[in-house]
């Protein structure tokens, strides 16, 4: 997703105001803090706990894009004590408080997380580009965990996972019944340990698959060529990326030269990342202009807008997307596209318009909040909705992968900002229809990028389309 990657101190100056009487003075936290004491052992850190817990309430009741009910959060929490407790069992102070926050923040949205410490120093490494793990970029849907897609040359890869899989167990354990990050604890672990996964398939038997962990190494933007047209694939928006880019357009130059004609940002399956990577990512293609705005629950905004220089120097540009392509990706795509920088083909992106804030806490973990909905140029916003491509190039594999909006408490489109700039309705193409290309000569989309760019002309792409038809 889309993340801010600082505290929300950084973003807009300051957090939010305070909405009211801090949280202990609320009847509603006496009844919470009753079921806390009934089911969490008397190991004498259970002050220090309800403190974590009422310091990490101010922050969601202060910070999260919509105002939320004191009342509901409190209840939801005491209910998840109670089950956890249910039987007469006595857990930790500290796992109390942690089912407490995993279930407010599930009820949030489908972004907004409760961090460990453990957690959080993870996600700070993430990215950075190397971290522990499967490699697996994941959501949860129907209480069960979605492969967005298996990160290249990782155990997921290596183990034939594929985008629309769904984990339905870990170890034997069902996942129904976890959220997504009891879910994603029990997916994690120290490299060369394994885990066993019950997979899911659309038109299969259901199986399992033993992977090992291992050490993931993130390779952010890949290059190739077709011919003269230059390949960027930007696979994540990490710390790197934007240094990457210019490496890999460098390179593209050096191996091409002046016969370069044309450049393809495959964003395909990108899941996003840190925001201010996308809006590198954008720039390094801008002569200026606003890349993206961000808006708080108050109405406050912020601009984030590109600089002189394109580093193609004016090289006309493909951008594919598909289902995958979300968040940070969809702010790239919808930019280049804004501001008719280039061609964006494909299939309808994600739809994530929210930007999620990454606040330490006093204690070691962080809350990862839901804290603004962002912008395109235009004024319009891609929250449910997603990107939609210039030139539609259909596949049906795509059409049944969900969007943002098929996601538990998904933000409904906010039905703010101008409306989108009036375009004529694009083209729409069958994927067969494309020829393939790609080290595997296997990709179809990328074969009509490729067309594309040297047709040099929507009209004249279009006239090699209608004769591939005729054959």
């Amino acid at each position: 997703g889309c993340t801010a990657g600082t505290p929300m101190a950084r973003v807009f100056g300051g957090f939010g105001t305070s909405t009211g009487p801090s949280v202990e003075a609320t009847d509603y936290y006496q009844g919470f803090k009753r079921s806390f004491e009934e089911i969490s052992n008397a190991d004498g850190t259970r002050a220090q706990q309800l403190s974590h817990f009422a310091d990490a309430f101010e922050r969601v009741r202060n910070d999260y894009v919509h105002k939320v009910d004191d009342k509901k959060m409190l209840e939801i929490a005491a209910k998840a004590l109670r089950a956890a407790g249910e039987g007469g069992k006595k857990i930790s102070p500290e796992a109390a408080i942690e089912n407490a926050l995993d279930a407010i923040m599930a009820t949030l949205d489908s972004h907004s997380v409760y961090l460990t410490p453990v957690e959080y120093r993870e996600t700070q490494v993430v990215t950075t580009g190397q971290f522990g793990g499967l490699g697996i970029e994941i959501n949860m849907e129907d209480g069960l965990i979605h492969v967005i897609a298996p990160i290249a040359d990782t155990p997921a890869e290596r183990a034939g996972l594929k985008s629309g899989d769904l984990i339905t167990h870990v170890d034997g354990d069902p996942i129904k019944g976890m959220n997504i990050m009891q879910a994603v604890r029990r997916l994690r672990g120290a490299p060369d340990t394994d885990v066993r996964l019950g997979i899911r398939r659309a038109g299969k038997d259901d199986f399992s698959v033993v992977l090992t962990r291992a050490i993931i190494h993130i390779q952010p933007v890949k290059s190739a060529r077709e011919g003269d047209i230059g390949i960027l694939r930007v696979t994540h928006f990490i710390q790197s990326s934007d240094r990457e880019l210019k490496k890999a357009v460098l390179d593209l130059r050096k191996k091409i030269g002046r016969r370069l004609k044309g450049i393809v940002v495959d964003l395909r399956n990108n899941p996003g990342g840190l925001l201010r990577q996308s809006v590198a990512v954008s720039d390094a293609f801008l002569q200026g202009g606003t890349v993206v705005s961000i808006k708080d629950r108050d109405g406050n905004s912020r601009d984030f807008d590109a600089t002189r220089g394109d580093i193609t120097g004016g090289l006309p540009i493909v951008v594919l997307i598909n289902r995958g392509s979300a968040s940070a990706s969809e702010i790239v795509a919808g930019a280049l596209q804004d501001h008719r920088r280039a061609t964006v083909m494909g299939n309808p992106s994600f739809g994530k318009g929210s930007v999620q804030t990454i606040s330490p806490l006093d204690w070691g973990g962080a809350i990862k909040l839901t804290t603004a909905l962002y912008y395109l140029p235009s004024g319009r916003t891609i929250q449910g909705s997603g990107v939609t491509p210039d030139i539609q190039v259909k596949n049906k594999d795509e059409a049944a992968r969900r969007q943002e909006a098929d996601l538990p408490n998904a933000f409904p489109n906010p039905g703010e900002g101008k409306p989108a700039p009036v375009r004529k309705r694009g083209p729409e193409l069958q994927e067969e229809s494309c020829p393939a290309a790609g080290p595997k000569g296997e990709d179809k989309l990328l074969g009509c990028a490729v067309m594309f760019l040297n047709a040099g002309s929507q009209a004249k792409f279009l006239a090699l389309i209608g004769q591939r038809k005729s054959l």
